[in-house]
């Protein structure tokens, strides 16, 4: 499947980091999921939901690795997108990167933006 990615605040991460896993942000809990994007998408939701704060992270997670609680479903003009029906385990997280407002107001994904 490859890789998924999430952005959240740099406090979220390190809550989660502390506690080993990531019950999701605010929004992820009113929907009942933790909301993830392909590549493809990140620098939309980037744009759509982050743009103007500062202080966030950008998680990679290969999608394989959460099983079946992992589902790919329609959303935002119909394109399938990975949610995470339970806790993401913090030790399946590949990489953490910085994610810098552009000068758009935009968080930058590194090579995905």
């Amino acid at each position: 499947m490859g890789r998924i990615y999430k952005i959240l605040s740099r406090a979220e991460w390190a809550a989660a980091k502390a506690a080993g896993r990531f019950e999701g942000s605010a929004v992820d809990l009113k929907d009942g999921f933790i909301h993830f994007s392909t590549a493809g998408q990140a620098a939309e939701t980037a744009r759509r939901h982050f743009a103007g704060q500062s202080d966030l992270v950008f998680l990679e997670i290969e999608a394989d690795d959460l099983g079946a609680d992992l589902r790919w479903e329609p959303s935002r003009g119909g394109d399938l997108f990975p949610h995470l029906y339970g806790p993401l385990d913090a030790g399946l997280v590949r990489t953490v990167t910085e994610a810098p407002l552009g000068a758009d107001g935009v968080p930058q994904l590194g090579g995905l933006a």
